[in-house]
């Protein structure tokens, strides 16, 4: 697969990697986000795992540079609504050079790789959401909402978890799934009135009484968090004013022996309410000159802290694939462990009060059952196939 035209719907991390990985590999690839270039950077924060940075690499990128704007978060406390800790597990080993996963803003992942694409002559085209697409022996058209067309050898639908590449491969397929719970997040204007643990590298998790909870302090001070209320019907639009929203997660966490009503309180505002969803099983990837990727192939729960790092391993196993079925086959099994690991995660997070006291009692006895024999989430951090 050498000197051919790419067309990519989508410039977020799945879309800007597949660029830099089939430039790699011969291709002349053209991104096309959908969204104006100051609207495309909306969201807090998120985790790119040591799988997701290895995977960088091997794109012949420095994980160290295209992370330099966020900090190292190898280690992850779990306690209760009393505060107290039931967990220290590992985010993973380091990477041979000595990288751990790490947390960056979504806006500076960004950035860094639209740099990372436009060093090696990337073009990237904003407001340019595609509407369809028609394949054709020698090619295929890419038809955009702004009017306009475009022809490659190839499209990458990377168009996202409401992905309309996806849609049109899958006439009537699975739509995304709701998971019952609601996402928030945010970070510290000013300092924290209550204690908080700053040591370097750990992030903290807690089951709060009525909703879950997690933050980490940047080496400035500041506090990134989120916060995940369970909720039994998805958000709309418009249903919360920002104030309204911001008192309601601060409601939420009174009572609780944590400081997540403190951190709220000390950002000016909350960002959300988003919905928490996944994708169940895509049936179709690819066509002959159509393939998808990221989260419109595979979209995980954010509990599995596994979705920047998928889209990334995605890139590099079609970079490397001679054909897009085998791209399929070196991807479906492993992502849709890892989709079903996510939702795992996130159904704790909703546990009524009798579940919330057994998962206490338990937690910490299951923990070190799990770990004795070595780091039972290894499959994800070392990339291994199921």
């Amino acid at each position: 697969m050498t000197n051919k035209r790419a067309v990519i719907a989508g410039g977020g991390v799945a879309g800007t990697v597949a660029a830099l990985a089939l430039e790699r590999a011969g291709w002349q690839p053209r991104v096309y986000e959908a969204y104006a270039e100051n609207e495309s950077e909306k969201g807090a924060w998120l985790t790119v795992a040591v799988n997701g940075l290895a995977a960088l690499r091997e794109l012949g990128e420095d994980p160290a540079e295209i992370l330099a704007a966020g900090f190292p978060t190898p280690r992850l406390t779990m306690s209760n609504a009393k505060g107290r800790r039931l967990a220290v597990v590992p985010l993973g080993g380091p990477t041979p050079d000595g990288t751990v996963t790490t947390t960056i803003k979504r806006s500076d992942l960004y950035a860094a790789l639209r740099r990372a694409a436009e060093k090696r002559g990337i073009p990237i085209e904003h407001g340019k959401r595609l509407t369809g697409f028609t394949e054709e022996p020698g090619g295929v058209t890419v038809s955009f909402q702004d009017g306009t067309h475009e022809t490659g050898d190839l499209l990458v639908g990377a168009d996202g978890l409401r992905s309309r590449t996806r849609e049109l491969l899958n006439p009537g397929g699975p739509k995304p799934r709701y998971l019952g719970l609601l996402n928030a997040g945010g970070f510290t204007d000013r300092p924290v009135d209550v204690p908080l643990d700053r040591a370097p590298g750990m992030m903290h998790m807690a089951f709060g009484r009525r909703a879950f909870f997690g933050w980490g302090v940047a080496p400035d001070g500041r506090v990134w968090w989120f916060a995940n209320p369970p909720r039994k019907w998805p958000v709309e639009p418009g249903e919360f004013t920002p104030e309204q929203w911001r008192a309601h997660l601060i409601e939420l966490f009174e009572g609780d022996d944590l400081p997540a009503a403190a951190i709220i309180r000390a950002t000016d505002e909350a960002l959300g309410p988003w919905n928490t969803d996944d994708l169940p099983r895509v049936p179709v990837w690819h066509s002959e000159r159509v393939v998808l990727a990221g989260d419109a192939a595979h979209a995980v729960s954010p509990s599995s802290g596994q979705g920047a790092s998928m889209a990334i391993e995605d890139a590099v196993a079609l970079g490397r694939s001679g054909s897009l079925a085998e791209y399929e086959r070196r991807r479906r099994a492993r992502v849709e462990r890892v989709v079903a690991y996510g939702k795992r995660n996130g159904s704790s997070k909703t546990a009524g009060p009798i579940g919330s006291a057994i998962r206490d009692a338990m937690f910490p006895l299951v923990m070190k059952m799990l770990y004795r024999k070595g780091d039972p989430q290894a499959w994800i951090f070392e990339g291994r196939e199921p």
